[in-house]
């Protein structure tokens, strides 16, 4: 039988959610706790891949096992996993679907403090002395629905069959001193979000103009687009099914 979990993280102590050599990773941490409470060797299939220090509010993975799970097996995998990944729902599903493939939509939120917030440190990005414009950062984000090509914001050297992604919102919003951006897509770049938000910051400065950021998308260089903002800031935040 193959199962969904739905999970979230503080990905502060983690290298990012894939396994890897000589480094910490959710998805490792989540082997292992799995495979303890149910004593066999699972490992997880993961429905994307969040970087270094990345958050996910809404994470989903699936394992196969030849067993009936109920609710209870959340509360035995939440007993022995640290306390900064939690899974909060386990469902069976259908032998053939697939948490990653069968994705519609992914949403990240980016958070940034303007001003310092002792409290924030770890969930947000603070920018002390920057007046940002909010209009102009909106009216750029708007231009990412217009293109699919984004090179321009992703990692280099990444290994990829293409780098077209269809955004289908991004918008910012600002609650007291806090401002949000949002953005929802049918996959992501590596880095991609990042890079987005260090470019749109250079739109509300005022260091580049609105059409600038559209000329950026269009060089596909990296090198053009703005600095990756702190991981810190960043919110997996929802993941969408056609089957809820």
């Amino acid at each position: 039988m193959r199962y969904f979990i739905e999970l979230s993280y503080n990905g502060k102590n983690y290298h990012g959610w894939q396994i890897q050599p000589d480094a910490i990773s959710v998805q490792e941490e989540i082997n292992k706790a799995i495979s303890t409470v149910l004593q066999k060797n699972i490992i997880v299939v993961g429905a994307g891949r969040t970087d270094t220090g990345v958050h996910a509010e809404q994470m989903f993975a699936h394992f196969d096992i030849d067993i009936k799970l109920d609710d209870q097996y959340i509360y035995k995998f939440n007993s022995v996993l640290p306390e900064d990944i939690v899974v909060s729902d386990l469902q069976a599903v259908a032998d053939d679907k697939h948490v990653r493939f069968d994705a519609l939509s992914r949403t990240y939120e980016y958070r940034i403090w303007l001003g310092r917030n002792p409290f924030l440190l770890e969930g947000s990005w603070q920018l002390h002395h920057q007046k940002l414009s909010i209009s102009k950062m909106n009216k750029a984000a708007s231009i990412l629905l217009e293109y699919e090509n984004f090179q321009a914001f992703s990692k280099v050297r990444t290994e990829v069959k293409t780098f077209n992604c269809s955004v289908t919102n991004a918008e910012w919003r600002q609650e007291g001193n806090l401002l949000i951006f949002r953005i929802s897509a049918n996959r992501f770049l590596r880095n991609m979000v990042r890079a987005i938000v260090g470019t749109l910051v250079d739109v509300g400065s005022g260091a580049i103009t609105v059409e600038d950021f559209r000329t950026v998308i269009l060089s596909k260089n990296r090198s053009n687009a703005g600095l990756s903002v702190p991981a810190k800031g960043l919110f997996l935040t929802a993941i969408t099914y056609k089957d809820e």
